[in-house]
């Protein structure tokens, strides 16, 4: 990248570039990050709007379902005309259509042990927007494995969760450490549980913040603690834990 941004970065990016925390150097790490999401859903669609806008260099969407008419109340990058498209595919024309600098790949399938290896090499940032355990796990395990950023979210009715964990520090503790055993997806499960819509904006734009916070080296983080929110009784808190020398996952 040129030493300086043009006039035409510098005016889309103004109102964040004029961020003491950020300036051009910082606007110039976030256009050259690349950050995976998985899940194009309620968590996933205030992260690909806000991050895009922000300038994320590339972004990788990776999803397997179509819209359908329940989605639209909660997934708040979707409309009636979309139903039946894929998500993937309609999230690559809003992306284009709110920020045509960003580069985006798109993953049209289910994240698996045999095709994220090869996906996630690539990014610098994981996010998980996914609505299950064995997703979330997963992204955990390689993301431990090849050192990356990881930020995962999780909803429930009126509640979220949010966690990061940056693996190039050996000594924090992952999603394993706090879920000690597989707890039941019925617990993310929208259709049974039910979701306030309003809950997976906010959550999915912390994680976006937290992403951004990660790329620029600012601020304080979640590293080693679990973000947790129930807008019901409008209770926030945040709770630590610590690294489990029995782990399976980061021993």
């Amino acid at each position: 990248m040129k030493n300086s941004l043009n006039k035409n970065l510098i005016e889309r990016y103004s109102r964040q570039i004029v961020l003491k925390n950020v300036g051009i150097a910082g606007q110039k790490a976030i256009i050259n990050s690349k950050v995976l999401i998985v899940g194009a859903g309620g968590l996933g669609c205030p992260i690909v709007d806000y991050l895009s806008r922000a300038g994320v260099g590339t972004i990788g969407i990776a999803d397997h379902d179509k819209v359908c008419l329940s989605n639209i109340h909660r997934q708040s990058l979707y409309s009636s005309k979309d139903v039946g498209k894929f998500k993937v595919n309609v999230l690559k024309e809003k992306i284009k259509s709110i920020n045509p600098l960003i580069k985006i790949k798109i993953f049209k399938k289910k994240i698996t042990y045999k095709n994220l290896n090869s996906i996630i090499k690539s990014f610098d940032i994981i996010i998980d927007g996914s609505d299950n355990f064995k997703t979330k796990f997963l992204l955990n395990e390689y993301s431990i494995k090849y050192k990356k950023i990881l930020i995962v979210g999780a909803i429930s009715k009126f509640d979220g969760h949010v966690f990061t964990f940056n693996f190039k520090n050996q000594n924090i503790p992952c999603l394993k450490c706090f879920y000690q055993s597989k707890p039941s997806d019925e617990i993310l499960n929208c259709e049974a549980e039910g979701i306030m819509g309003p809950v997976a904006g906010i959550i999915g734009n912390i994680q976006a913040n937290e992403v951004l916070k990660k790329i620029l080296s600012i601020g304080s983080n979640l590293d080693g603690s679990i973000l947790i929110i129930n807008l019901l009784k409008f209770n926030f808190k945040k709770v630590s834990y610590s690294k489990k020398k029995n782990c399976i996952c980061c021993k």
